[in-house]
């Protein structure tokens, strides 16, 4: 399937929330049956829900309906983000849709990469790629986001430390800095921080709108941002002056 109609599928699917496979296969100018086979490999992939002639989006509480919520997008974030990480690295994944989506480049590049994630989520999203060493640190269980925070995740971070980590984020305050929507998450994430080199940020560009609930880093904490080019201007303005490397790709 080319990337450019599974792209086309994920957006009118997110646009109409079940859609019916016929109206599909007109819009696209294709046949039910390419629809269908299309279809099944994004539910495969976790990205939609196949029901009855119908294809419908996942549970908005769930990662696998972020992860199509502007997928393209993410895709070539995920792409660029990939070109930072070198053969036989050892890298800090905390969770996320374009953390996944990062994992799944590396996997695809064939790249030999060691991931220490706190996302079960990441894990069973790599699994196929033999190229790739996941470490999964352990903690209480978040099931929404298929994360493990707390204590006992901190403390196994204590054994690790690496060149780069990768996070996503859930808003931004050019004022303030980077926000996330749960306490624990943000607090094990600050934790994994403490144990990387270089704190690199992967998110679309509508996380820029405004902040979220509890601040995570200030600017100048952040090494490397990669987004999209519909960034405000003054938020890019903001990154660059705290020094922060700012990669954008074509919205």
């Amino acid at each position: 399937m080319p990337n450019d109609r599974a792209d086309k599928i994920l957006q009118l699917v997110n646009d109409a929330k079940k859609i019916d496979v016929t109206q599909l296969a007109d819009k696209l100018h294709v046949s039910k049956v390419t629809i269908r086979k299309d279809l099944t490999k994004l539910e495969d992939k976790g990205l939609l829900q196949r029901k009855h002639g119908f294809a419908l989006i996942n549970n908005p509480n769930n990662l696998s309906y972020r992860l199509a919520q502007n997928y393209d997008t993410k895709l070539r974030i995920a792409q660029r983000a990939a070109q930072m990480v070198e053969v036989d690295e050892t890298i800090m994944i905390e969770s996320g849709s374009t953390c996944a989506l990062l994992a799944a480049q590396l996997g695809k590049l064939d790249k030999h990469v060691t991931i220490i994630t706190i996302s079960y989520f990441i894990a069973n999203f790599v699994e196929r790629y033999p190229n790739l060493d996941v470490f999964l640190l352990g903690g209480k269980y978040q099931s929404d986001s298929q994360v493990v925070v707390g204590p006992m995740a901190k403390a196994a971070l204590a054994n690790f430390r690496v060149g780069q980590l990768f996070i996503g984020t859930d808003g931004f305050d050019p004022n303030t800095g980077f926000y996330g929507n749960d306490i624990m998450r943000t607090d094990i994430v600050q934790a994994m921080a403490e144990n990387a080199k270089d704190l690199n940020i992967l998110t679309d560009s509508s996380k820029f709108n405004a902040p979220s609930i509890i601040r995570s880093f200030t600017a100048d904490k952040v090494h490397t941002v990669v987004t999209d080019s519909g960034i405000p201007q003054a938020c890019s303005r903001v990154l660059t002056q705290n020094g922060v490397q700012l990669i954008q790709v074509d919205a």
